[in-house]
């Protein structure tokens, strides 16, 4: 597949800053700040959300759309909190950002570098790349991150907040993962930029781009893995599109140690998990929006 079908950029820290500024041109103000002061130490309670959800509103209203240069989940970013659900949970609440499924990639993170050895982690719809920076801050220079985003807009914002990153361990692809290669239809849900799908949305208001796709094992041989840690996937109900033939035609050594899926199991056309678990894997946790799956190495 030709650069050109799939686009990449590979960022590194110290790259060139973007014609808005460099990260901390819009550093919080006083009101935000006091704001982030008090909704990142909100408990997971019922209160604890609707107290930071009121505030996160006030903030939001004296943004005037002007995004905020932050420090979340251990990595420096720039987010939008406007029409992108993600972006508003990592500013504001971090800690009701994925704990558990977090707190799991961590620990395989932190055995990987206990045991000497560079993390490999494969971000499947990376969004505004919450869970790769994380990993990057976390995993150190000898780190292989890839990050997957097909949204123009969005993947502005990912190779943005790749750039903050201390070592030039993540890599950007502007594509989408599914069954085949080509080009298909991306629906996007204009409320929530970060909901987008290969599966048409339930919004009527959606609207829908042409991108470009690849296989997930193509990708991964493509790009020369020849292992992979951890994987995440968060594609809004077309994870079943890209795990099915990867699961049936993957070798053992590009199985993940570890793979975090969002549970779109209303919109899954198979039992995806049962075909998970007849890879060798065992369900390590189910939370309110994912599964979560470990495998151990052969």
């Amino acid at each position: 597949m030709t650069e050109t079908t799939r686009p990449t950029a590979t960022l590194q820290a110290g790259a060139d800053s973007p014609p808005d500024g460099g990260f901390g041109a819009f550093a919080p103000g006083r009101l935000t700040r006091a704001v982030l002061g008090v909704t990142r130490k909100m408990p997971e309670t019922w209160a604890g959300r609707r107290v930071a959800l009121a505030l996160r509103k006030l903030a939001i209203r004296s943004l005037k759309g002007a995004p905020v240069d932050v420090e979340a989940l251990g990595a420096r970013m720039r987010l939008y909190p406007y029409r992108n659900v993600c972006e508003k949970k990592v500013l504001f609440t971090p800690q009701f950002f994925d704990p558990q499924e977090l707190a799991i990639l961590d620990r395989h993170v932190s055995g990987a570098r206990g045991a000497g050895r560079g993390f490999s982690f494969i971000d499947i719809g990376a969004n505004i790349g919450a869970y790769s920076v994380h990993v990057a801050a976390l995993a150190g220079p000898d780190a292989r991150i890839l990050a997957v985003e097909p949204q123009p807009d969005i993947f502005e914002r990912l190779t943005f907040n790749i750039r903050q990153c201390p070592w030039p361990t993540v890599k950007a692809i502007a594509c989408a993962v599914a069954d085949k290669t080509g080009e298909l239809t991306l629906f996007l849900d204009p409320d929530n930029s970060g909901e987008s799908s290969l599966k048409v949305l339930a919004s009527s208001a959606a609207k829908n781009i042409r991108v470009s796709a690849v296989p997930l094992l193509q990708l991964l041989v493509d790009e020369g893995f020849d292992h992979v840690d951890a994987m995440k996937l968060d594609v809004e109900g077309a994870e079943d599109i890209i795990l099915e033939p990867f699961l049936r035609a993957a070798p053992d050594n590009l199985l993940p140690r570890l793979l975090i899926m969002e549970d779109g199991s209303d919109r899954w056309q198979i039992d995806l998990p049962a075909l998970v678990k007849q890879r060798g894997y065992r369900q390590a946790l189910r939370t309110r929006l994912n599964f979560v799956f470990e495998r151990d190495p052969d």
